[in-house]
């Protein structure tokens, strides 16, 4: 029950008046929703336009925005597109031009061997990570709002692209093949991952068209943290077979993480040491690096180039000793100069291919809305979602029409354009021109290059996203549902795969805000001693006959069932209900109900039913029941729901204050004892 504080002292209604409390000062007229319009009037509604019969209402809605539309309408609209006639005017180029060149070249020598890594990952061959490094950097520049976002190849994404593409195209059983075979192989995989790629950038555009930039919260922390973590894991037991200088078959589908671990095992045997001792090298420089790039950020001018590093020595040593011949060890190749002819993919197996881009368009979407908004909140600026769904869609849709395959923003290159200086979207332009000179010029060079370097790459880049599992410690302490949260999506990556894991996680964390909802606390409020404020209130503090109730949950169909239960045993009103109505003789029975909606954020046609009903049975059992702080949606939509059927407009009042007042007054003829502190 609730009321007022009390601490043993009781005054009847007379000796109200010498007390320090709200509740002995005079009160204002209470003041309903009624009232309230009355006095202050309410939103005003937006003209309309006459109604013109004969059309659909999708065509009205045109006409509509066709004459809302203006010259300074049309120009807001090209602000908010093209973002880069918002930040480059006001481009302090001074103070912000050296630092975005540093950061950009630095990027883009670090996105050349990456790109070839990831490219390897995705079962495409090297030379199209090199275009997927330069077009949707390009685009991204153009129309994506994250200052601080690198974009590009994301070894998450090329792991999920290239299951797809091995399951579509598959490697013939004989491994014996001609060059010719294997470069028509090549063409075909890079094809079916361009194909992927235009799909997740017509379905981004898709959510960009109905504004479901929202959507990223669905993906929380916890889930893109175990995504990331258990992604990696599966990266890394990719990269095993090219460590190991073997040949064997990519495991696609549930477990094959260890399917992959099982076959490398058996043909341990067959490996190669000349690829064997190259990545133990490989790795013995990179990981020491990436350590000191890590520990040093703040000391170092810009981070060390162990990848870069790596690449010219490991391509100088196989070109002077004759590694590729002499010891069979796999290198890069020729990479074509230029740019391929625009293409537009082969779309064949629609719904297939819409179910696989589906996983990779959320990730992207999701992974690259997080990095910009870290990095948007650590320098102060905004950004705009529905914006980014509209970058990173024209970026994977135009750039597919040139063999690329689905690209994001990353983890490592976008911290290492941070770490260098990086100010706005220009140091993409930079990055560009780094990729370009190897396109153009710069290829022939990496012919010699290991394809075990580049699977060291792999591993190294892995680095942040498997230390995520650092933060559990952490996790734990703040909240044990986001703990379970990541743990059970990090399992389902790792056994399952990371778009069924992805399903998983999802589906628990939306289980989770179920649940929550569900275990709702509903509190009776008193007022604290010298003030006017509602809090909640020990259950022997109450004003007799009078019942004030806080709901801070959603009212819809899954937390109906609760609220009934809830308000049943609150107000007794099972009781009554079996004794004809008549309340219980032992105890003071409930005269005013006074139910504080401010938690309330919407109620959907089941849960304004329920209110309904409870105001029907408070009526039968000789109740008054008064509703307070409603907001406008959710006392529409109980208004709809017959609510005015069963009480007057008196009984909504605009706040708990107001609600008491009224439920004291009626009290006050009978006499009851106000406790105060």
């Amino acid at each position: 029950m609730s009321g007022t504080l009390v601490s043993g002292t009781c005054a009847g209604p007379e000796e109200v008046s010498d007390l320090q409390s709200p509740l002995s000062s005079r009160f204002r007229e209470p003041l309903t929703h009624a009232r309230f319009q009355e006095l202050f009037g309410g939103a005003e509604p937006e003209p309309e336009l006459p109604p013109e019969p004969g059309l659909p209402w999708l065509c009205r809605l045109w006409r509509r925005r066709a004459r809302a539309c203006s010259g300074p309408g049309a120009w807001r609209v090209l602000l908010a597109r093209l973002p880069p006639l918002h930040w480059l005017p006001h481009y302090r180029w001074r103070a912000w031009l050296l630092g975005d060149a540093v950061a950009g070249v630095t990027v883009g020598v670090v996105h050349v061997p990456q790109g070839m890594a990831f490219a390897l990952l995705t079962s495409v061959p090297p030379v199209f990570g090199l275009y997927t490094s330069f077009f949707p950097v390009l685009i991204y520049s153009l129309l994506g709002t994250g200052r601080h976002l690198s974009t590009g190849t994301f070894a998450v994404l090329s792991l999920m692209t290239g299951s797809v593409v091995e399951r579509l195209v598959p490697e013939p059983l004989a491994g014996n093949f001609s060059g010719m075979e294997r470069e028509q192989l090549g063409a075909r995989r890079a094809g079916a991952a361009a194909a992927v790629a235009f799909w997740s950038g017509a379905l981004m555009l898709g959510m960009f068209m109905l504004q479901l930039g929202v959507l990223s919260t669905f993906l929380s922390e916890p889930v893109v943290k175990a995504l990331t973590s258990g992604a990696a894991l599966h990266v890394l037991v990719a990269q095993l077979p090219s460590l190991l200088g073997l040949s064997l078959p990519r495991q696609i589908g549930c477990f094959s993480l260890f399917k992959t671990l099982a076959a490398v095992l058996t043909a341990l045997s067959r490996s190669s040491p000349a690829e064997l001792t190259i990545s133990a090298l490989s790795l013995a420089l990179l990981v020491p690096v990436k350590e000191l790039n890590v520990r040093f950020r703040d000391r170092l001018p810009t981070p060390i180039p162990g990848e870069v590093v790596m690449v010219l020595l490991a391509s100088v040593l196989c070109f002077t000793s004759s590694l590729d011949t002499r010891y069979n060890v796999q290198v890069v190749g020729l990479l074509p100069r230029g740019f391929p002819q625009p293409l537009l993919p082969t779309l064949g197996e629609l719904p297939t291919l819409l179910a696989d881009s589906l996983p990779i368009a959320l990730v992207a979407f999701a992974v690259s809305a997080s990095l910009a908004s870290i990095y948007a909140d650590k320098y102060s600026y905004t950004i705009d979602p529905n914006q980014e769904l509209l970058a990173h869609g024209i970026s994977n849709l135009i750039s597919s029409l040139f063999s690329c395959f689905p690209n994001s923003a990353t983890l490592a290159t976008t911290s290492l354009l941070v770490d260098a200086g990086g100010n706005t979207q220009l140091a993409g332009l930079f990055s560009c021109m780094v990729v370009l000179s190897v396109l153009l010029w710069l290829g022939p060079f990496f012919y010699y290059l290991p394809k075990a370097v580049l699977a060291c790459i792999n591993i190294s880049s892995m680095r942040q996203m498997l230390f995520q599992v650092q933060e559990l410690p952490r996790l734990w302490h703040i909240s044990r549902v986001d703990f379970a949260v990541w743990m059970v999506t990090w399992v389902a990556v790792v056994t399952l795969n990371v778009d069924l894991g992805l399903a998983v996680g999802v589906i628990v964390s939306m289980v989770t805000v179920l649940c929550r909802t569900q275990r709702v606390q509903c509190l009776p409020l008193g007022l604290a001693a010298g003030t006017e404020i509602y809090r909640p209130l020990r259950e022997n503090h109450k004003v007799p006959g009078l019942c004030i109730l806080s709901y801070p949950a959603p009212l819809y169909f899954a937390t109906r069932g609760q609220f009934h239960r809830i308000m049943e045993w609150r107000l007794g009103l099972a009781e009554r209900s079996r004794q004809g109505g008549l309340p219980d003789k032992g105890a003071e029975p409930i005269r005013v109900v006074v139910l504080d909606f401010g938690g309330i954020p919407f109620a959907d046609a089941a849960g304004a039913r329920e209110v309904v009903q409870l105001a029907r049975r408070c009526q039968e059992a000789g109740i008054c029941l008064l509703l307070a702080q409603c907001n406008a949606l959710v006392l529409e939509t109980l208004t709809r729901a017959g609510l005015l059927d069963r009480m007057t407009p008196e009984q909504l009042f605009v706040s708990v204050q107001d609600a008491a007042a009224h439920a004291l007054e009626r009290l006050k003829p009978t006499g009851p004892k106000i406790c105060t502190v």
